[in-house]
């Protein structure tokens, strides 16, 4: 019995896409990803001088990376955890402690949730993805 029914994890391929840093790059991408009826269930983006990279989960990974892939956009597939959790403090305290313990690191994580929103949306790029599964999954 999971002492927490709010909370949900599976593994899920993120695509992490390169792009130019500059108005209506990622416009062109979601745009294009809407058109094939491709939802984007997390996004996250992090710049250089030079360009951008967007880290997002979609709901057809393999889809879309053939779409990017004809559009001349570098994507590259990497596996991390999408948890669905409580959305109250320390749940994020939780599974890092649990990670920890496990020796497991964290090598990045974006989430969020609307305030008043019962459960929120955290993707987690563990060091070892199997390793973390096992060790959250009593959590």
């Amino acid at each position: 019995m999971n002492p927490h029914p709010n909370l949900s994890m599976k593994s899920a391929t993120q695509l992490a896409v390169f792009l130019a840093n500059r108005p209506g790059a990622l416009a062109r991408v979601c745009d294009a990803l809407a058109k094939v009826e491709i939802n984007i269930h997390a996004l996250a983006t992090s710049d250089t001088v030079d360009h951008s990279v967007v880290r997002m989960v979609v709901s057809d990974p393999t889809k879309a990376l053939m779409l990017l892939g004809e559009a001349g956009v570098l994507a590259l597939e990497t596996d991390v955890l999408m948890i669905e959790a409580e959305n109250e403090p320390g749940v994020l305290a939780k599974i890092a402690e649990r990670l920890s313990r496990a020796e497991v690191n964290i090598e990045y994580a974006y989430l969020a949730a609307s305030p008043k929103a019962a459960t929120g949306l955290i993707i987690l790029r563990p060091s070892d993805v199997e390793k973390a599964q096992r060790a959250l999954r009593d959590l």
